[in-house]
């Protein structure tokens, strides 16, 4: 493997930051300017720390160039307050207008939520999405279909007997408990032999959750779902094309929500326990 790990000399400054930043170690200076040897190549793990954290672009990596990545400083990110109502502020949403997001708004979500930090920098999180309203409104009838058989069969455990429930109020008052309205749904998965494929998922979701409050998009943590494809039907999972090797994390609907928090709910003050030595 060739990383195209390349410096260019009239902007660098031996300051050593990359040599510094880099987790594994492989970067050195000791010819001058920085370098990865040969041999060391195959240790690297695709992270970029090299190319976000050299002041003066000097270098690139894997053939990305520093002059195409987003620019970072102080003044770029959101002010403290402004990210604290953000973060205490989060609802999730079960009542969506019956509309679709914008194609790019649902790509500029995913390509967001794309760079959470993943286990070892597996960057192996796969995004299934339903981004149409109707693939979804089709979806969610076989899915209560499938779920009404399973009840008339009596299959549902007593722990699973809500889902009973769910079937009754959809088919009888056409109220949606499983996928509350949403438009759109998203499931997250990666790889079983990935170093950390659930918290991978989780992170991911949280990312995409947070952006997409920016853009004032509504989502909902929907763990019935997660159970229904990943247990209860597994048909389900195959229509969305999960693979086989592949670990569901969870799944999240979302879409322009129809309705508007004013303030943030008040928790109790978090347990903390300070450790000393």
């Amino acid at each position: 493997m060739t990383l195209s790990f390349e410096i260019t000399e009239d902007k660098c400054t031996r300051c050593g930051l990359c040599g510094k930043d880099c987790p594994v170690k492989i970067i050195t200076l000791q010819t001058g300017a920085p370098r990865i040897l040969p041999a060391n190549q195959e240790l690297c793990i695709k992270c970029q720390h090299c190319l976000a954290v050299c002041p003066n672009g000097a270098l690139s990596i894997m053939g990305l160039s520093p002059e195409q990545s987003v620019p970072v400083s102080v003044n770029s990110l959101p002010e403290p307050n402004k990210m604290e109502a953000l973060i205490k502020g989060r609802r999730s949403v079960r009542y969506y207008h019956d509309e679709n997001l914008p194609a790019d708004t649902i790509r500029k979500l995913i390509d967001v939520a794309s760079y959470a930090p993943t286990g070892f920098n597996s960057r192996s999180v796969r995004f299934s999405v339903i981004d149409d309203k109707q693939v979804l409104a089709e979806f969610r009838e076989k899915a209560y279909d499938s779920l009404a058989k399973l009840v008339s069969l009596g299959h549902l455990s007593e722990t699973r007997s809500g889902f009973s429930r769910f079937v009754d109020l959809w088919q009888n008052k056409r109220e949606d408990v499983l996928f509350r309205g949403a438009p759109h749904l998203l499931i997250t998965s990666a790889p079983k032999k990935s170093a950390s494929p659930v918290p991978d998922c989780l992170i991911a979701l949280a990312y995409f959750e947070m952006f997409a409050q920016s853009l004032g998009v509504g989502t909902v943590w929907n763990g019935l779902v997660k159970r229904l494809v990943d247990q209860l039907v597994p048909s389900l999972r195959m229509q969305f094309g999960i693979p086989e090797h592949h670990i569901i994390g969870y799944a999240m609907g979302f879409g322009r929500p129809a309705i508007q928090y004013s303030r943030a709910v008040q928790h109790p003050q978090a347990e903390v326990l300070r450790l000393s030595i």
